[in-house]
C-alpha cells in the first residue's frame, strides 16, 4: 500500500498499538519538510540532523507515554517540536539566528519561511499568536512601531508621520523592539509555541 495513502492519524494509532514501522513511515513522509525547516534556520547540516533526530526522539517518547492528543494535526505538532528545539538550541548557545548580517534576531523573518499549505498556515498562526504575547512585554513606543511595521505593513516614513517622530527614531524604536523581544525570550525563558 502507498505510505502516503495512510493518514498520519492512522499511522500514529498503529505506532501506539505496537507497529514500529508506522513511525518510520511517518518520518519518511515528512522528513524533507521538517529537515528543510530546521536547516533554513540553523544553516548547518550536521546541527540540523541532530535537531531533526532530537525532534523524532521527542515525538516517539510523547507517543509512547500516551501524551499525544493532536488528533489529525501530526505535522503541525512535529513542526512545533522542531521549532521549540531550535529555540532551545539558540537559547543554550546564547545566540539567535541572524539575517542579513544584522546583530538582532528578527522572529518575523522566520515566519516567512513556510510554504502555504494548510499545516504550515496552522504553524505560522500559532507562532504569530505566541509573538503577539511577547510583544506585550515591550515598551509602548516600541510596541507601536513593531505592530505598525509587521502587522499593518506600514513604511517607516508612514510610521514616522503617524507617531510624529523622525524616520531615524522610528527605525531606532524598531531595532530596540527586536533586541528587547530577544531579551524577553531569553530572560523569561519563553517558548514560542505551545
Amino acid at each position: 500500500m502507498n505510505d502516503h495513502a495512510i493518514s498520519d492519524q492512522e499511522l500514529v494509532r498503529q505506532f501506539i498499538a505496537g507497529n514500529h514501522t508506522a513511525i518510520e513511515t511517518l518520518i519518511k513522509k515528512h522528513q524533507r519538510k521538517i529537515f528543510s525547516y530546521i536547516l533554513i534556520i540553523v544553516k548547518n547540516k550536521h546541527l540540523a540532523e541532530d535537531i531533526f533526530q532530537d525532534t523524532f526522539i521527542k515525538v516517539i517518547n510523547t507517543l509512547r507515554s500516551g501524551a499525544y492528543n493532536e488528533e489529525g494535526k501530526f505535522l503541525p505538532w512535529v513542526m512545533r517540536i522542531a521549532h521549540n528545539l531550535v529555540i532551545d538550541y539558540f537559547r543554550k548557545s546564547k545566540r539567535m539566528p541572524v539575517h542579513d548580517n544584522s546583530e538582532e534576531y528578527d522572529i518575523f523573518e522566520t515566519l516567512n519561511m513556510f510554504e502555504n499549505t494548510v499545516e504550515d498556515e496552522m504553524v505560522v498562526n500559532q507562532i504569530h499568536s505566541d509573538v503577539k504575547k511577547l510583544i506585550e512585554y515591550l515598551p509602548e513606543d516600541q510596541k507601536k512601531v513593531l505592530i505598525m511595521r509587521h502587522y499593518r505593513n506600514m513604511s517607516f516614513k508612514d510610521i514616522a508621520d503617524q507617531t510624529d517622530v523622525s524616520i531615524n527614531t522610528a527605525l531606532g524604536r524598531m531595532r530596540y523592539a527586536l533586541i528587547n523581544l530577544r531579551k524577553v525570550i531569553e530572560e523569561k525563558n519563553i517558548v514560542l509555541t505551545t
